[in-house]
């Protein structure tokens, strides 16, 4: 319980002068919002919600760092509230909260500990790590109860301030470009490491949003013909403890602090609201350009931590409130994110919260989508054994008149019991799809006995999403993501290398499912070379030639490598970042552009990226069905196919036989193309499927063939050679 005495000392400046009250204000919008007083002045309105807060103090600062504090007497629906005329854009601030010190029910209050506005919509500084941080004494004797001891050491000099921002930008000028879910392809990107080496952008703008704004940056974007960059997280982040202690930083960024705060890491325009004009000038630059900007989004956990942890914001305005606490000690938090702490979305605040932060990014900072970090987080139900696909959260989210109408993807798993939701999730959403990842990944290393997965994963993973009106687009297809080895790496390593992480190579997944082709890491050997770049193809083209959403990960497509770390997400360095000098070597040259073919392939064919599942039959007597598999004889598999040991299949996509319609409602009709994969060592001669599949005495054209990049040969009717480790896509001849 805080005593009379701090709570009066709570309204001094650290002169001891008692700051002047503010004004009664406005309970909402929550946050700081800069705007004109009732006798025509400038001022901000300031709104914290805090249920159980006894005080509340609004801190500002000024360019010395001199804090003084006003001590809001305004409540509302159990927001505090006040006016401060004259505070202006670029002004710092955060709030001490006062209340109860009783960990052992959840409250956490300590007004020794300056908070951030969870509402703040650009952040100043950053965490540096510091005892003092802690609401809690980390260092008490007793470590079994040093959560339980108040620390009352200031953490003003350890933590951020949240800056006041004008925002009146109504996108009047922007045009966004609402690419359909079946024709978008993803590029996953970092928004620091995909131009730190770019040599056409210029030094003082690499690492930026600016510098991904550049016309040299946009032109590989655009020259690739990805519709849509899914950007690694850009909400205010901070770095762990243990990351500081040795040197290195949280460079991935899952590790947010503020939700509606573009990291400030990331701006040349400085960090007192500049951070936000750039951001939204990324967004236009991204437009322009016809592609859409998608948000990896951090609300299942926030850096705030287990107990010990800092405490930077919702910690201290109402704990119990905000996070989930551990059932039968509320001492501590029930972790599902395996990051020491978990939002508690079943309460209406956080919802709020979430759903504004949403409502904010795609309303003011121009974003056309999302993917959720650890999703099935976010619906937990009441016990937390479990995922609720009815949790009050998702329902917040599809039933909003905006929300519903942008991208959702959801990376359907956390850490915690029953966490694992492939193919769970309900209508409005995609998901992140591992068992497409995992299987690719097994069928070109040649670990699996049979093709039966394959088949499901190459036409949209039916089996997972056709259930409860769901598309194939609900399927994100992916091969590498940021977790995990890049490709290149994927083809060159059995073992992950990730010493430079300072944990013992003990971080990071040893389920990698890649395989070095003869040697572990770079070699000079010709054969295994050539095999690996045999096998970039084979894997790119898999992904560009699947039903379901591909999703490329920055870098990829010409060769990027960590040297076998396969957990980067402390490196920021040349680690992670892109080497654009890859590109003069004829040969990632070549693979680069092999993908951007693949991307112009898939957009000119929409046989190649459909909309519905596939039925296998033939919609009209007499006609023929939109798919069909074929074993090497040319032969349509049969049951018993499935299951027989074979590495080798072909899959015909039936462009007459298409359920599609186009926009005036008349079947849609494309080129038919056959598919042919083969894991297998030896090379395999497969017999072209004839009629009524293709025309008598026509010939098939090779389209992409990995084992002779840029063959464009027609085959004769009869067989063709598919080479060993190989893929052949193949245009069909149109029956008569």
């Amino acid at each position: 319980m805080a005593s009379g005495q701090e709570l009066e000392a709570g309204v001094r400046t650290r002169g001891g002068r008692t700051a002047e009250p503010p004004w009664p204000g406005d309970w909402q919008p929550l946050g700081a919002r800069f705007r004109t007083d009732r006798l025509g002045g400038p001022g901000t309105n300031f709104a914290l919600w805090a249920a159980g807060a006894e005080a509340v103090d609004l801190c500002l600062f000024d360019e010395a760092g001199r804090e003084s504090r006003h001590r809001l007497t305004e409540q509302d629906f159990r927001i505090w509230h006040g006016f401060l005329p004259g505070v202006r854009p670029g002004t710092r601030y955060g709030f001490r909260v006062h209340g109860r010190w009783d960990p052992w029910t959840g409250a956490r209050w300590n007004p020794a500990k300056l908070l951030l506005d969870p509402y703040a919509r650009a952040v100043d500084g950053c965490y540096t790590s510091h005892d003092a941080a802690s609401g809690a004494v980390r260092n008490w004797p007793e470590a079994d109860v040093a959560d339980t001891v108040r620390d009352n050491r200031d953490s003003a000099r350890f933590v951020p301030r949240s800056v006041v921002v004008h925002d009146d930008d109504d996108w009047s000028d922007d045009r966004r470009p609402k690419t359909p879910w079946a024709e978008t392809v993803l590029y996953e990107l970092h928004v620091r490491g995909f131009t730190m080496r770019h040599p056409d952008v210029p030094p003082h703008l690499r690492g930026t949003y600016a510098g991904l704004a550049h016309p040299a940056a946009v032109a590989h974007l655009t020259r690739l013909g990805v519709t849509a960059v899914e950007l690694l997280p850009v909400h205010q982040h901070a770095s762990e403890d243990h990351l500081q202690a040795r040197g290195l930083v949280n460079y991935w960024g899952y590790n947010t602090v503020g939700y509606f705060a573009p990291h400030a890491g990331y701006s040349a325009s400085g960090s007192l609201g500049g951070q936000v004009g750039e951001f939204k000038r990324m967004v236009r630059a991204l437009h322009a350009a016809g592609i859409e900007v998608i948000l990896d989004v951090v609300y299942n956990h926030t850096a705030e931590g287990a107990e010990l942890g800092p405490t930077l914001s919702l910690r201290g305005i109402d704990n119990a409130a905000y996070y989930r606490l551990a059932p039968h000690r509320p001492r501590g938090y029930a972790d599902y994110t395996g990051c020491g702490n978990t939002l508690d979305t079943r309460r209406p605040q956080v919802i709020r919260l979430i759903t504004d932060s949403l409502r904010y990014w795609v309303t003011e900072m121009g974003v056309d989508g999302f993917r959720f970090d650890l999703a099935a987080a976010l619906a937990r139900g009441g016990t937390g054994d479990g995922v609720d696909m009815d949790h009050p959260f998702l329902a917040a989210v599809s039933q909003d008149p905006l929300l519903s109408r942008v991208k959702l993807i959801a990376e359907p798993w956390d850490v915690g019991p029953g966490g694992y939701q492939v193919g769970g999730f309900p209508p409005l959403w995609a998901e992140w799809n591992d068992k497409y990842r995992d299987t690719v990944r097994d069928f070109w290393r040649g670990a699996r006995p049979d093709v039966r997965e394959l088949g499901y994963r190459l036409s949209g993973s039916s089996d997972l999403y056709q259930r409860g009106g769901r598309r194939p687009y609900a399927s994100v297809n992916f091969v590498t993501a940021h977790d995990g080895f890049t490709l290149r790496d994927l083809v060159s390593y059995d073992r992950k290398h990730n010493e430079a992480n300072g944990e013992a190579n003990r971080d990071g997944t040893d389920d990698n499912r890649s395989w070095n082709h003869g040697a572990e890491g770079e070699t000079a050997d010709p054969e295994v070379t050539a095999l690996r770049l045999r096998q970039l193809r084979n894997l790119l083209a898999t992904l560009l030639l699947s039903t379901g959403v591909p999703m490329l990960t920055a870098g990829d497509e010409f060769g990027r490598t960590q040297g076998g770390n396969n957990n980067a997400y402390c490196q920021d360095n040349e680690t992670s970042w892109l080497d654009w000098s890859l590109l003069r070597e004829p040969q990632w040259r070549e693979l680069s552009d092999l993908t951007a073919r693949l991307v112009r392939l898939r957009r000119a064919h929409p046989v190649l990226r459909q909309r519905a599942f596939f039925s296998g039959r033939a919609a009209a007597p007499g006609g023929l069905p939109d798919l069909a598999w074929f074993t090497p004889l040319g032969k349509e598999m049969t049951e018993a196919d499935w299951f027989a040991p074979t590495a080798c299949l072909g899959m015909l996509l039936s462009g007459a036989a298409m359920s599609e319609r186009d926009g005036a409602g008349r079947p849609l009709r494309d080129d038919s193309f056959l598919l042919l994969l083969n894991a297998g060592r030896e090379p395999v001669v497969f017999t072209l499927p004839g009629e009524p599949w293709a025309a008598p005495e026509a010939a098939y054209e090779a389209v992409v063939d990995t084992a002779a990049p840029g063959t464009g040969e027609p085959y004769p009717r009869g067989a063709v050679v598919l080479g060993g480790r190989s893929l052949q896509l193949l245009r069909a001849p149109a029956p008569e």
